[in-house]
C-alpha cells in the first residue's frame, strides 16, 4: 500500500493542511470557528483548488441551525421534553451562547467559515457533504462516559462559561490555532477530563476521517476545527479501517442502572408495607404523608423559583412523590411539560435566547429559558425530597 505523505510546499497558508494518498488528494483547512480570517482562507483555497467535493465539520441539525434563520419556528419543545432531550438542548444553547459571545467580540458569527464553505461550493456546483457525527450523539455519548463528579463539574463550568466576560483577540485565535499550542491543550485536556477528550476530539477525529474519506472524488477540500487537523491526519494516513457505526451508537443504560432505578422505589415501598407490619397502620400513614410532603414541598418551591405558573408548582407538589418511586421520568420533564402547555414561549424570545443566557436576570424574563428552570429546580427539589424522605422512612422503620 502506498505511503500517506503530508505536505505543505505550496501553500502559504500553515492553516492548510495536504494529504497524498492512493492517487487522491486532501485538502484540510484548520478553521477556529469565530475567525474573519478562517472564513476568507476558506473561500480562497476553494476558489484556488476547485475540488470535486467539499467537506464541512457540520451534522445535518447543526447545519439547519447555522443556515435557517427561522428554525426556532419549527422547534416543538413538547416533543422535546416527551424525549427527554431538554437537557441536550440546554447544553446546546450553553455552548452557543458561549460561542456567539466570542463571535461578537471577534465581528463575526461562530460557524461562518463552515456556511462559506458550503456557499462557495454551491456556487461551482461542487458537491458538498456534511462529515461531523450528530451533535445529539456527541452529547449524549460524553455524558455517559464521565462519572457523577465530572458531569457536576462539566455542568458547573459551562454554566460560570456564560457569565465570564472572556476577551479575544484575532492574534490569540491565531496563537491558539499553532500546532504546538493545539497539542499542548489537547494532552492538558486529556489529562484533566480523558472520557471527555475521548469522545469530543478523539472520537470525532476518527468520524470525520472516515466520513472525508469516503467522499467523492481524487480531490478534497475538508474544513473543520483547526483542533481536528493533527488527529485527522494520523488517521488518513494509517488503517482504511474505520468503525464509524461503533462511534456512532449511544451506548444503552447498564441494567445494573436499571436495576438500581427500579430497586430504590421498591425498598422504599417496601419499608412502608414493614413500618405497617411492625408498628401499625397509623405509623405507616404518617410515614406517608412524611413522604409526600418532602418530596413535594421543595419540588414546588423549585417551580415557584422557576417563577412557574401556579398550575406548574401544583403539578410539582403533586407529582414529585409518585415519579420519586419510578426511574421513567423525573418531576422536572413534568413541570417543564406543564409550564410549555400554560405559558408557551414566542418566537422572539427563541431568538434572544443566547443574549439572555449571558446575564442571570434574563433566565427569569426569557419564557424559553423559564422552561429550563422549570426543568431544573423542582428537579433538584424532588431529589433532596426524596433523600429526606427516605431517611424519615427508615429511621421510622428501625424505631425500637
Amino acid at each position: 500500500m502506498p505511503t500517506a505523505q503530508t505536505d505543505t510546499t505550496g501553500l502559504p497558508e500553515t492553516d492548510v493542511r495536504r494529504v497524498i494518498r492512493d492517487g487522491r488528494e486532501i485538502i484540510l483547512v484548520g478553521t477556529a470557528h469565530v475567525s474573519r480570517a478562517s472564513v476568507d482562507l476558506v473561500r480562497h483555497v476553494i476558489d484556488r483548488e476547485q475540488p470535486d467535493c467539499v467537506c464541512v465539520e457540520l451534522d445535518e441539525r447543526r447545519y439547519q441551525a447555522l443556515s435557517q434563520r427561522t428554525r426556532w419556528e419549527n422547534l416543538d419543545l413538547k416533543k422535546i421534553i416527551s424525549e427527554k432531550q431538554l437537557s441536550t438542548l440546554l447544553v446546546n444553547l450553553v455552548l452557543a451562547a458561549y460561542q456567539k459571545k466570542l463571535g461578537e467580540q471577534l465581528g463575526v458569527l461562530p460557524g461562518t467559515e463552515l456556511l462559506e464553505a458550503v456557499r462557495a461550493a454551491e456556487e461551482r456546483n461542487i458537491p458538498v457533504a456534511l462529515c461531523d457525527r450528530d451533535v445529539r450523539v456527541t452529547l449524549r455519548r460524553a455524558w455517559h462516559s464521565t462519572s457523577l463528579f465530572r458531569k457536576a463539574y462539566l455542568v458547573s463550568a459551562l454554566l460560570v462559561s456564560l457569565f465570564e466576560n472572556t476577551e479575544l483577540t484575532e492574534e490569540d485565535l491565531a496563537r491558539l490555532k499553532e500546532t504546538d499550542v493545539l497539542s499542548e491543550l489537547m494532552q492538558e485536556l486529556g489529562k484533566t477530563l480523558p472520557e471527555i477528550k475521548r469522545v469530543v476530539i478523539d472520537e470525532r477525529d476518527t468520524y470525520l476521517a472516515g466520513k472525508i474519506r469516503a467522499a467523492e472524488g481524487k480531490r478534497v477540500v475538508a474544513v473543520v476545527g483547526a483542533g481536528h487537523v493533527e488527529g485527522i491526519i494520523r488517521i488518513l494516513e494509517g488503517s482504511d479501517e474505520t468503525d464509524l457505526e461503533k462511534i456512532n451508537a449511544i451506548p444503552p443504560v447498564s441494567p445494573a442502572w436499571k436495576m438500581v432505578g427500579w430497586a430504590i422505589p421498591a425498598v422504599i415501598i417496601a419499608a412502608l408495607f414493614s413500618i405497617a407490619w411492625r408498628h401499625g397502620a397509623s405509623a405507616a400513614g404518617s410515614s406517608l404523608l412524611f413522604w409526600i410532603l418532602a418530596n413535594g414541598v421543595p419540588c414546588a418551591i423549585g417551580a415557584a423559583l422557576a417563577f412557574g405558573h401556579p398550575l406548574t408548582v401544583l403539578t410539582g407538589f403533586a407529582a414529585a412523590p409518585v415519579t420519586s418511586l419510578t426511574p421513567v421520568i423525573g418531576a422536572g420533564y413534568v413541570t417543564a411539560f406543564v409550564q410549555v402547555m400554560t405559558r408557551p414561549p414566542v418566537v422572539r424570545e427563541f431568538e434572544t435566547v443566547l443574549e439572555s443566557m449571558s446575564s442571570l436576570p434574563g433566565w427569569w424574563k426569557n419564557k424559553l429559558l423559564r422552561v429550563f428552570l422549570a426543568f431544573l429546580l423542582p428537579g433538584v427539589g424532588s431529589l433532596v425530597g426524596t433523600w429526606i424522605g427516605g431517611y424519615e422512612i427508615f429511621s421510622t422503620l428501625f424505631r425500637s
